[in-house]
């Protein structure tokens, strides 16, 4: 039996889902504090990355194609407080938050698959004249944010707790101890220190 062909458009729903699932899978077994306290000098957090991940996708694969999903968030309103799309208020669930994205997970999915990936869409806050986009252009964007703050959630989490890997399933990390871990840190913490002592010889 031949093994079934993939399309583009599989390929590309496959590395985004991949990047969606590795950020839920970041707040896994951490406190509300933990998933929202500021983690960097900017404030970067867990929960806020979901928020903001959110929003992109919805505005990319839904209303720049026509497809509004409903409902009201004021963080994606054009009046909205600077970078509140960055994080959550006490308020805001976490259980919301990931339902919200896992809700326009269906509704980005839904328009990948009744769209042809050349579609033209107009993307509401980008200047008129310029605000023209393909699908398969959205598609991509949406990829290449989810993947990068996927990429920030692991760093944040490995800080939080030591907990690191590129999915819950398969890490992609050597399978070693903690002790090889601390040697290997040392190993690379003394090769900088020494490229940095010959950088200073004279």
């Amino acid at each position: 039996m031949s093994q079934k062909s993939h399309t583009p458009e599989d390929d590309l729903r496959f590395y985004l889902q991949e990047a969606r699932d590795a950020l839920l899978w970041k707040l896994e077994g951490l406190s509300e504090y933990d998933i929202r306290r500021p983690l960097t000098p900017t404030g970067t957090n867990l929960l806020g990355l979901v928020k903001h991940v959110t929003g992109a996708e919805l505005g990319y694969l839904g209303d720049t194609f026509g497809r509004p999903f409903g409902g009201t968030r004021p963080w994606m309103a054009a009046d909205a407080e600077v970078n509140s799309d960055m994080w959550a208020t006490a308020d805001e669930s976490r259980e919301r938050i990931v339902a919200d994205y896992r809700q326009v997970w269906a509704h980005s999915e839904a328009t990948i698959r009744s769209l042809p990936l050349d579609t033209v869409g107009k993307v509401p806050w980008w200047p008129d004249g310029r605000d023209e986009i393909t699908l398969l252009h959205a598609l991509v964007r949406v990829i290449a944010d989810t993947q990068r703050h996927a990429g920030q959630a692991d760093i944040l989490r490995e800080h939080l707790d030591g907990s690191a890997g590129m999915q819950k399933h398969n890490t992609s990390l050597p399978k070693v101890d903690e002790q090889w871990w601390k040697e290997h840190r040392d190993r690379l913490e003394n090769a900088a220190r020494e490229a940095q002592a010959r950088e200073e010889r004279p």
